[in-house]
């Protein structure tokens, strides 16, 4: 079954001087459990699209269903519930409050989620855990390296089991072997657990990471194809 479906969705932004096209005619359908990149140049759409397909934004014209419901139907109150406890976001900038710690920036999504205030350490510990983070439970981000910034965003992420992961850039501020372990972790979200990932990614290496590649070029899909050569799993770098 699709999680994700949609047609012909476009996205323009107007400004004083013209209407700039975003996204132009987009149709695609991503199946539960599937790992998808999408890749493409600066201005191709691809943010864009990610963020219409997290609830971020809204198309100009076009259909989408999100779990085989049009998020036309969902009232505001609805698509914030949705987005709180059905997806997970990673960014590039990690985006962590600096002066808590890694344990309080991960509980922050249960705040929204209808979970027993009782219950959040304990599923917030887990989650840190999850991502080989422990030992930095009581840290702040200002005493974690850039990697395990990004293994908090995870974290958080997973915080509130969610259906999809949307991940955008996450290894655009890291160094090749922190940027390979946070991929590691992710692909495996995929592969033992089941999880949807959609990746926004300028590297081919790390698209290589997923099941397929979405390249965008010009607001329009230009490539939709299965990766030929995914890489492994290995053991997780700690």
């Amino acid at each position: 079954m699709a999680l994700i479906e949609i047609k012909n969705l476009k996205k323009r932004y107007n400004d004083e001087a013209a209407e700039t096209p975003a996204l132009d005619g987009v149709s695609l359908e991503i199946k539960e459990g599937e790992f998808v990149a999408i890749m493409g140049p600066s201005g191709s759409g691809k943010s864009t699209l990610l963020h219409i397909l997290g609830f971020l934004d809204q198309p100009s014209s076009g259909v989408y269903k999100f779990d085989d419901k049009n998020i036309n139907s969902y009232t505001d109150e609805e698509a914030a519930k949705v987005r709180n406890q059905k997806m997970g976001f990673i960014f590039q900038a990690f985006n962590l409050l600096p002066k808590t710690t890694v344990l309080d920036n991960v509980k922050l999504p249960l705040v929204y989620s209808g979970v027993k205030e009782s219950e959040w350490e304990a599923i917030a510990t887990k989650a840190v855990e999850a991502v080989g983070l422990g030992h930095r439970m009581y840290h702040e981000p200002s005493q974690l390296s850039g990697g395990e910034k990004q293994r908090v965003a995870i974290a958080r992420a997973l915080v509130n089991n969610p259906k999809v992961i949307f991940a955008d850039e996450p290894t655009g501020n890291l160094d090749s072997k922190s940027g390979g372990a946070v991929m590691e972790i992710i692909q495996k979200l995929n592969e033992e657990q089941g999880r949807t990932v959609i990746l926004i990614t300028h590297e081919t290496y790390t698209a290589e990471h997923a099941q397929r590649i979405i390249t965008l070029r010009d607001g329009q899909i230009e490539k939709d194809k299965q990766t030929d050569h995914r890489h492994k799993a290995g053991e997780f770098v700690k």
